[in-house]
């Protein structure tokens, strides 16, 4: 594997400390400047308003006056919320259990309900089919699934969903069901059905700290796993998390470089939140406070990150979506690319599966029984949700390409209505003086020390109601976001 030594990762520390150091210096200034919260704490920008903070509704508040998109088309999302066991980070309901030949005994009326909800939510809006553009299964695990209930889902779902025109297919994948003795069946399921690229939930190449997550499997299952997918020609991403208990600086710069010698075609890493963002709250916050000595502290989270993208960089890896690294700059989601930079309408199905659309943003129940409840009577199952006022929508369209690539200053316009330089310029002419932001001319986007610092900057843009953190935890410089703004007017 040509993995580094002890001795070359104290090396490779040591001639890289300065760069380390001067991001933990980035990092106390912008918490000094009131960006960053006085504990160091962070809250990921993924959606907006946040995806907590949604009020309940009813589908017809949210899609009585809804007009398809021009082209007809979505991307897609399909969601299972089952899992062999509860990883510790785990922000999102889900239930456990592998039972022999067959997974959870929940799971043939969880796919019945699937069904269901897309042939109402097609009624709802009048199609014979959804269209669709790119398409994302995750969960949870979906290749929990044997491989029947695989089989039956896809067959299921592209009855109901017109995939010809789509440009890439992702599953979500745990290590040790694609390499279990149904493994290479359900690989062969996946590609018969067009998968073409998969996300393999690596999170750790430690098996100590795999134990720590409380992960279903081990290192030499994740290589196997990632050897077998490669041998059948699927895109491959590989997911990391960083700051998590037990890890330490030498182990992470170790590991790092052996997950940049696997030849994958990209590299994904996601920073330890402990609160949650998610629908239930993770078991990471008891083990935290029970073991508060294993944390790392947020500096070292901060060397992590920066290790992690100069040993990337050092392979031939560039972040191509936020915190996502490639190669091939053509490698990277399209599913997020599409909901999250061009803007355009996704459609979800399943617990907790969120509907993104261009002016409104839809969200299903996070409880099991209140999923099938409203199925079975004849409902879709979404319970949150927000039409967007004009004030809500120029943060949305900023936030989510701010946060995963560039804001293209022409779509910013069809989508508002205003020019984004007319939308926030005194917070933009700030920014831009603290070295976060800069005008690249068609678009607008982060400095690259803007980018490490992605889901504070985006904070920047939310309206008082829907900053993550409260007043009193940011101190009082020219970047907190409670500070009175011209262009911060609440809609």
């Amino acid at each position: 594997m040509n993995d580094m030594s002890i001795k070359s990762e104290e090396t490779w520390i040591a001639t890289h400390r300065e760069r380390l150091e001067a991001r933990v210096r980035d990092f106390t200034r912008f918490r000094e400047l009131g960006l960053i919260v006085r504990s160091g704490d962070f809250f990921p920008s993924v959606h907006y308003p946040p995806i907590t903070m949604y009020p309940e509704t009813t589908e017809e508040a949210l899609l009585d006056d809804y007009v398809l998109p021009p082209d007809g088309r979505f991307d897609v999302y399909l969601h299972l919320p089952f899992c062999e066991q509860r990883c510790l980070f785990c922000h999102y309901p889900v239930k456990f259990g592998r039972f022999g030949d067959k997974t959870h005994p929940e799971t043939e009326r969880y796919l019945d309900a699937l069904e269901r909800e897309m042939d109402l939510f097609r009624r709802r809006l009048g199609i014979e089919r959804f269209q669709a553009r790119s398409i994302l299964v995750g969960g949870g695990t979906p290749t929990l699934l044997t491989p029947a209930q695989l089989d039956r889902m896809l067959t299921g779902f592209k009855e109901r969903v017109d995939c010809s025109h789509v440009t890439q297919f992702n599953f979500d994948v745990d290590p040790g069901t694609l390499t279990d003795r149904y493994g290479a069946e359900r690989r062969r399921i996946l590609r018969e059905h067009g998968v073409d690229r998969l996300t393999i939930g690596v999170q750790s190449l430690d098996d100590a700290i795999l134990r720590k997550m409380h992960r279903p499997h081990d290192v030499a299952t994740a290589l196997a796993s990632i050897e077998a997918c490669q041998a059948d020609g699927f895109q491959l991403n590989i997911e990391f998390i960083f700051g998590y208990p037990g890890q330490t600086l030498a182990g992470w710069v170790r590991m790092i470089d052996q997950a940049a010698r696997l030849g994958v075609d990209e590299i994904q890493l996601y920073r330890l939140k402990i609160e949650a963002y998610g629908d239930a709250q993770g078991p990471i916050d008891k083990i935290v406070r029970l073991r508060p000595q294993e944390l790392p502290a947020f500096e070292e989270a901060i060397r992590m990150k920066e290790a992690a993208i100069e040993i990337l960089a050092e392979h031939g890896y560039t972040e191509n979506l936020r915190r996502v690294f490639s190669k091939d700059p053509s490698k990277y989601s399209h599913y997020a690319h599409n909901q999250c930079c061009e803007l355009y309408d996704q459609v979800g199905f399943g617990l907790t599966a969120f509907s993104s659309l261009r002016d409104r943003f839809l969200l299903n129940t996070q409880s099991f029984e209140d999923y099938y409840r409203r199925i079975e009577s004849g409902r879709l199952p979404v319970n949150r949700g927000l039409k967007r006022g004009l004030d809500d929508q120029k943060r949305w369209a900023a936030v989510l390409p701010l946060k995963n690539r560039d804001i293209d200053k022409a779509r910013y316009l069809e989508l508002t209505g205003i020019a984004f330089e007319d939308a926030f310029p005194e917070l933009w002419d700030q920014l831009v003086a603290e070295g976060l932001v800069e005008d690249k001319g068609r678009f607008a986007g982060l400095t690259r020390t803007g980018a490490f610092f992605a889901d504070e900057v985006c904070h920047q843009f939310h309206a008082r109601s829907y900053i993550p953190f409260e007043p009193d935890e940011y101190a009082p410089g020219p970047l907190n976001p409670y500070r009175v703004r011209q262009d911060s007017v609440e809609a």
